[in-house]
């Protein structure tokens, strides 16, 4: 069975936990593959089990995907995978952790349940963008994403307009810092914080959620999964306009461009190990409807 491995190097202690997966990996018969940004973080050998091939050495699709850190790096893992049929098990080792399924405690049973195929894959809708326009000729494929892809301004902080549209048809033209189109999955991150509803994971939708718009008029959208969502800078304001993906990586959209944002061909895979639901992880980690505040002493 090929597993590979993506982690946040800042984690402190994450080389010390790289030995005890490595260990644990060879015991129950899994080989490892590893990004190459972790590389020098694993046990040189030394009589025990060689350190893992870079993940580009995988022979194939890989049988799994173990994401050490937060739910940053379960979103790069994801990217890294590029739209392959893998599932994603994220170890959380950081805070929130709201993709993750579980801590690092819980190894052994992580490491059990990929070798005995004993887990729940969540199929979470994921998002494809190209750019194209003048500036792009044929047009740029952009990263695929699980949680959101925003357009917002560069440099210093001002409204920029930008004209929206669905399926063609415009829907209207924004001033404001920017717009989020987001997944269900993505509906709890940036998208939720600028104002956006909570989408259930299993409901097929796209929203797009304005960045402080500066009118009472506008309000977030949901969209059917089907639809295609058009971004274009206005002029003049079309100057250091960015475009993010998951809020990790970016690139400009140049003047004569637009945004296309579609939903990908197949969905990202979430493992989940136990019987926690989606709600049970919003008053978890995000402490919904948390009235604790309120409670008589």
């Amino acid at each position: 069975m090929n597993v590979g491995v993506v982690g946040n190097p800042n984690y402190p202690d994450l080389g010390a936990f790289l030995a005890t997966l490595q260990l644990k990996a060879a015991s129950v018969g899994i080989t490892l593959f590893t990004e190459d940004r972790i590389q020098s973080l694993w046990p040189a050998g030394n009589g025990g089990p060689q350190p893992p091939a870079p993940l580009s050495h995988a022979p194939g699709e890989l049988d799994c995907l173990i994401t050490l850190g937060g739910d940053g790096t379960l979103l790069r893992g994801a990217r890294l995978l590029n739209g392959a049929n893998t599932p994603i098990l994220g170890l959380n080792l950081g805070r929130v952790g709201f993709l993750t399924t579980a801590g690092p405690d819980a190894l052994d049973w992580a490491l059990d349940a990929i070798v005995r195929r004993a887990y729940t894959t969540e199929p979470r809708l994921a998002l494809q963008s190209a750019i194209t326009g003048k500036g792009a000729k044929t047009g740029r494929v952009e990263p695929l994403v699980l949680n959101d892809i925003v357009v917002h301004k560069g440099g210093v902080a001002r409204v920029v307009r930008l004209k929206v549209s669905v399926d063609g048809d415009e829907v209207a033209q924004y001033s404001a810092d920017g717009i989020i189109v987001s997944t269900p999955t993505g509906s709890t991150a940036y998208s939720m914080s600028a104002g956006g509803p909570i989408i259930v994971p299993t409901v097929d939708a796209i929203v797009v959620t304005a960045i402080c718009p500066h009118t009472l008029a506008v309000r977030p959208l949901v969209l059917a999964a089907t639809a295609v969502v058009t971004i274009q800078p206005i002029p003049p304001w079309i100057d250091d306009v960015l475009v993010s993906f998951d809020g990790q990586v970016g690139t400009p959209i140049q003047p004569g461009e637009r945004l296309e944002v579609r939903r990908a061909e197949r969905p990202i895979l979430l493992i989940r190990l136990g019987p926690e639901s989606f709600f049970k992880r919003l008053r978890k980690k995000l402490h919904w409807g948390d009235l604790s505040d309120r409670t008589r002493k």
